[in-house]
C-alpha cells in the first residue's frame, strides 16, 4: 500500500501555487502595494502596444506580465530580424517558461543594435520604467519595417490574386487589347514607309552630312524635310517683323521666293542623281494577279488607261523641275492669304483695343453726368434756402446771425483764457523751482537727522535678527531632543506593543493550526480514497478471474498462490502501517511533554513579570513620595 503523502510537500515541489482559499471557499486577496509611477509607465507601454497594433494589450483577463512580454515577441517578430532564437510565448506560463523567454529576449534586443540596456530581472519584476525605453524602441522598429514591407506585401497579395481571379475590368481590357493590337498591326502596315527612288552608284557619294540626311528623305518621298523647317523659322522671324512693323510686305515675297527658288535647286541636284524603285513600280502579288487575270479584258484595259493617268500625275507631283506658272501663281496666293491672316489678327487687336477705350469713354460720360446731376441738385437747394430766407422773418434771421456771432467770440476767449492758463502754469512753475532752492538748506538738516535714525533703527534691527537666530537655534535643539524623547517608548507602549503581538501571534497560530487540520484531513481521505480505490480494483480483478481459475486445476493452485501472496502483502502493509503509526504516537506523546514543559515554563515567566511589574510600581510610589518630601 502506498504511504501517507503530505500535501505541503506536493505545494513546495510545484513551480506554480494555486489560489488560497478561506474557510467559506472565497479567494484570499493579497494586498499589496502599488507604485504610481510604475503604473502610469505600465499604462503608456499598453497605448504604444495598442497603437502598434498588438490589440491583445486591451484583454483586461491577462496579467501585465502576459501583456507586456507578448508585446515584445510581437515587436521582434515584426521586425523581421534576422536572429537564431526560438521566441515561442505562452500565456499564463510556469516560472521556467518566463525566465527562459526573458533571457531570450534580453539576448535578443543587443543583436538587433538596441540603444537601451535590459536585464531579465527588471521584466520578471514588472521594472516598467526601464521597459518603456526598449518597448519604444521596439514599437518604433516595428512601424517602420511596417511601413517598408507594406508595399511589398500588397503587390504580392495583388500578384497571388491575379493568379486565380480577376476582374471585370481586367477581362474587358483583355477583349479590347487583341482588337486594338490587331488595329495598331493594320495601320503600321497601311502606313509604314516605302522607299521610291534609290541614288545611283554613278551619282556619287555626298560629302557633307545634311546633304546625306537630305537625300534619304527624298528617297522615301519626303521633298521638303529639310527645308521646311528653315522656312517655319523664317515665317517665325518673318511674323515677329510684321509684329514689330519693321519689315514690309515686298520684302517677305523677295524672300520667300528667293528660299523656294533655292529649295528648288536642292532637290534638282540630288533628284539628278536618283531612279524610280523598278520593284515598287512593278511590284504585284499573287492575290493581285489572279484576280486582274479573272476579270475581262475591256475592265483590264480600263484599269491600264486609269493606272498611266496615275502614273502621269504622281510623275508630275514628283518632278519639281517640270513646274511652271501655276505653281508660282500658288505660292502668291499663299504668300497673300498669309499677310491677310496676319492684317486680320491685328484688326482683332485694334478692335478689342478700341472696345476697352470705349468702355472707358463710357464710363467717365456716366461720372460726368452723375456730377452734373449732383451740381443741379445742389442749385436747387441753394434756390429753396433762399426763398425760405426771403420768406422768413428778418427779425429771427438777424437773432441767428448774432448768436453766430457770439459762438465765435465764445471760441476765441476760450483759445485766449487757455493761453493765459499755460503762461500762468509756467510762472508757477518757476516760484515753486524758486521755493525749492529756499527750502534746501533746511532739508538738509532733515535728513541728517533721519539718517541717523535709520542707522540706529538698522543696528536695533541687526540685533533683532541675531537674537531671533539664537532663538531658532534653541528651538531646533529642543526640537531634536523632543524627537529623541519622543523616539523612545513607554511603559505603556510597549505593553501596548506587546499585547498586540500576542494577540497577532495567536491569530497566526490559530489559523496555521486550522490549515494544518485542513491538510492532514485532505491527506487522510486521499489515502483512504486511494487504499479504496486499490481494494476495488484487486477486488475485481479477484472476480473476474475466478471463473477461469476454478476452470483449471493448474489455474487454480497459481489463483491460490496469488491470493496468499496478496495477503501476505497486505499483512505486511499493515504491519507497516501499525509501525509508523506507533511512531507518530510515540512522537505524539513527545511533543506534548515538551509542550507541557513549555507552558511550564510560560507560567513562570508571567508570575515573575507579574511581580517585576509590582516591584516597580513600588519604586514609583517610593521615589514619589521620596521627591514630595
Amino acid at each position: 500500500m502506498m504511504a501517507t503523502v503530505s500535501v505541503f510537500r506536493q505545494l513546495r515541489s510545484g513551480s506554480k501555487l494555486g489560489p488560497q482559499f478561506d474557510q467559506e471557499g472565497n479567494i484570499i486577496e493579497v494586498e499589496t502595494r502599488e507604485d504610481e509611477e510604475q503604473s502610469i509607465k505600465l499604462t503608456e507601454i499598453l497605448e504604444l502596444l495598442v497603437a502598434a497594433g498588438y490589440f491583445r494589450a486591451r484583454i483586461k483577463g491577462l496579467s501585465p506580465f502576459d501583456k507586456v512580454v507578448g508585446g515584445m515577441t510581437w515587436c521582434i517578430t515584426t521586425c523581421n530580424f534576422d536572429i537564431d532564437v526560438d521566441l515561442l510565448f505562452q500565456e499564463n506560463s510556469t516560472i521556467g517558461q518566463k525566465i527562459a523567454l526573458t533571457e531570450k529576449i534580453v539576448s535578443v534586443l543587443p543583436i538587433m543594435k538596441c540603444p537601451h540596456r535590459l536585464e531579465p530581472h527588471q521584466i520578471q519584476g514588472l521594472d516598467f520604467i526601464h521597459i518603456f525605453p526598449v518597448v519604444q524602441w521596439l514599437v518604433k522598429r516595428a512601424i517602420e519595417t511596417r511601413e517598408e514591407m507594406g508595399d511589398y506585401v500588397r503587390s504580392f497579395s495583388v500578384s497571388q490574386f491575379q493568379k486565380t481571379h480577376s476582374l471585370l475590368e481586367d477581362d474587358d481590357f483583355k477583349q479590347r487589347k487583341d482588337k486594338a493590337m490587331n488595329a495598331i498591326v493594320e495601320v503600321s502596315d497601311v502606313y509604314k514607309p516605302q522607299r521610291k527612288y534609290k541614288r545611283l552608284v554613278a551619282a556619287g557619294e555626298l560629302v557633307d552630312e545634311e546633304s546625306r540626311v537630305h537625300s534619304t528623305l527624298l528617297e522615301f518621298g519626303r521633298k521638303y524635310g529639310f527645308s521646311k523647317q528653315s522656312k517655319t523659322e523664317k515665317s517665325e522671324d518673318k511674323k515677329g517683323a510684321l509684329g514689330t512693323g519693321l519689315t514690309t510686305v515686298a520684302t517677305d515675297i523677295s524672300e520667300e521666293d528667293d528660299l523656294q527658288a533655292v529649295e528648288e535647286l536642292r532637290i534638282k541636284t540630288l533628284m539628278t542623281g536618283m531612279a524610280v524603285m523598278a520593284t515598287e513600280e512593278g511590284k504585284l502579288t499573287a492575290s493581285t494577279v489572279g484576280h486582274i487575270v479573272g476579270l475581262q479584258s475591256e475592265e483590264i484595259k480600263q484599269f491600264a488607261s486609269e493606272y498611266a493617268e496615275k502614273q502621269s500625275e504622281f510623275s508630275a507631283e514628283e518632278r519639281p523641275e517640270r513646274l511652271g506658272a501655276a505653281q508660282q501663281h500658288r505660292r502668291q496666293v499663299a504668300s497673300l492669304n498669309k499677310q491677310i491672316l496676319q492684317k486680320s489678327k491685328q484688326l482683332e487687336e485694334l478692335q478689342v483695343k478700341y472696345g476697352g477705350i470705349q468702355a472707358t469713354c463710357e464710363e467717365a460720360k456716366k461720372k460726368l453726368v452723375e456730377i452734373v446731376n449732383y451740381g443741379q441738385k445742389l442749385d436747387k437747394e441753394l434756390s429753396t434756402v433762399e426763398a425760405a430766407e426771403s420768406q422768413a422773418d428778418s427779425s429771427i434771421l438777424e437773432k441767428l446771425r448774432s448768436l453766430v456771432t457770439m459762438n465765435e467770440g465764445l471760441k476765441d476767449q476760450e483759445q485766449q483764457f487757455r493761453n493765459h492758463c499755460r503762461e500762468e502754469m509756467a510762472r508757477l512753475q518757476q516760484v515753486i523751482k524758486s521755493l525749492k532752492g529756499v527750502a534746501g538748506t533746511e532739508e538738509a538738516e532733515e535728513k541728517e537727522h533721519n539718517a541717523l535714525i535709520e542707522q540706529q533703527y538698522k543696528e536695533d534691527r541687526e540685533k533683532l535678527q541675531k537674537i531671533r537666530l539664537l532663538l531658532a537655534r534653541r528651538n531646533r535643539e529642543i526640537a531634536v531632543l523632543q524627537r529623541k524623547i519622543d523616539e523612545v517608548p513607554s511603559r505603556a507602549e510597549l505593553n501596548q506593543y506587546q499585547k498586540r503581538f500576542v494577540e497577532l501571534y495567536n491569530q497566526v497560530a490559530a489559523t496555521h493550526k486550522e490549515t494544518k487540520q485542513f491538510f492532514t484531513l485532505y491527506n487522510t481521505l486521499d489515502d483512504k480514497k486511494v487504499y479504496l480505490e486499490k481494494e476495488v480494483n484487486l477486488l475485481n480483478s479477484i472476480h473476474d478471474n475466478f471463473q477461469q481459475a476454478m476452470a483449471a486445476t493448474t489455474a487454480r493452485d497459481q489463483f491460490l498462490r496469488q491470493m496468499e501472496q496478496i495477503v501476505e502483502g497486505i499483512k505486511q502493509n499493515r504491519m507497516k502501517l501499525e509501525k509508523k503509526k506507533q511512531e507518530n504516537k510515540m512522537r505524539r506523546d513527545q511533543l506534548n511533554d515538551e509542550y507541557l514543559e513549555l507552558l511550564e515554563k510560560q507560567r513562570l515567566y508571567f508570575k515573575t513579570v507579574k511581580e517585576f511589574k509590582e516591584e516597580c510600581r513600588k519604586n514609583e510610589v517610593l521615589l514619589r513620595s521620596k521627591g514630595a518630601s
